[in-house]
């Protein structure tokens, strides 16, 4: 693993004139906030050595560099998930690139469903911890150059980071969700049965990603602020059959919201 890090991180230092502060991954639906990056390094995935590469829609596949609201980040447009038949070191492979290329705060985003019965369609949450149904991206020998056997998750999310979200999001009087993201497997959508588990494990929304980015991330000291969209509900009565079109159509609709939070939270870190 080691190996193919530093090879992916040589080439990808020769194709990029700043390194980054901050790592964003842009969950389903979410891409556009590239659109506000000042781009300087644009890279296909299928380009750079030893990365996976996206398979699923509303994920483009590019790393972009640039600068956002004049700080300097990298962008994941499109990520890997453990349902496309990727490992799980494949899949957080990235974030172990990212923080070796020199990021100090990692920015996850996802769309997902709402299992709280205040939540809406629409609404915004910023995750406060998380429960992981998914298999352990730590699992197997552990290389101390990134991180210690036993990692502490007793603040997955960043504290100050949320703080900070906060703040942004009331200033522009943008309303938000708190809560406790489920991550499972997928690719299927839940079963109204598998809906009333997961929030009776006390979660307040489910999603099939950023759980192992996010240990993966603590393994390596990354603070992490994480948000999902809520594109559809696993909720008793307002189940509907869902599809992944429309996952994504209903991400894209608070996509300006949330790109606004995000442009004014990299300046206040």
């Amino acid at each position: 693993m080691s190996r193919k890090i530093n090879e992916t991180i040589k080439f990808i230092e020769k194709s990029i004139t700043n390194k980054p502060e901050i790592g964003i991954i842009l969950g389903s639906g979410l891409g556009h906030l590239a659109d506000e990056i000042k781009v300087a390094n644009k890279i296909a995935y299928a380009d750079i050595p030893n990365f996976p590469v996206s398979t699923v829609k509303g994920h483009e596949g590019h790393l972009i560099f640039g600068t956002l609201n004049g700080i300097q980040v990298v962008a994941m447009q499109g990520r890997f998930h453990f349902y496309e038949g990727y490992a799980m070191d494949e899949v957080v492979f990235p974030v172990r690139v990212l923080k070796m290329l020199g990021i100090n705060y990692l920015f996850v985003s996802n769309a997902s469903g709402g299992v709280n019965h205040d939540f809406e369609v629409g609404d915004i949450m910023f995750i406060t911890d998380h429960i992981n149904l998914m298999p352990n991206p730590l699992v197997g020998p552990n290389n101390l150059d990134f991180g210690p056997r036993f990692v502490d998750m007793s603040e997955a999310y960043d504290k100050r980071l949320l703080s900070k979200a906060k703040k942004v999001a009331r200033q522009h009087s943008i309303r938000y969700k708190t809560g406790i993201y489920a991550a499972v497997s997928g690719p299927t959508y839940e079963t109204p049965a598998e809906y009333k588990y997961i929030k009776t494990l006390g979660a307040d929304a489910v999603g099939m990603s950023t759980v192992p980015e996010v240990i993966v991330a603590r393994h390596m000291k990354l603070p992490v602020f994480a948000v999902s969209v809520i594109s559809d509900l696993g909720v008793e009565g307002k189940i509907v059959e869902i599809s992944h079109d429309e996952v994504v159509d209903a991400a894209s609709l608070v996509a300006p919201k949330l790109t606004l939070i995000i442009k004014d939270l990299v300046k206040e870190v």
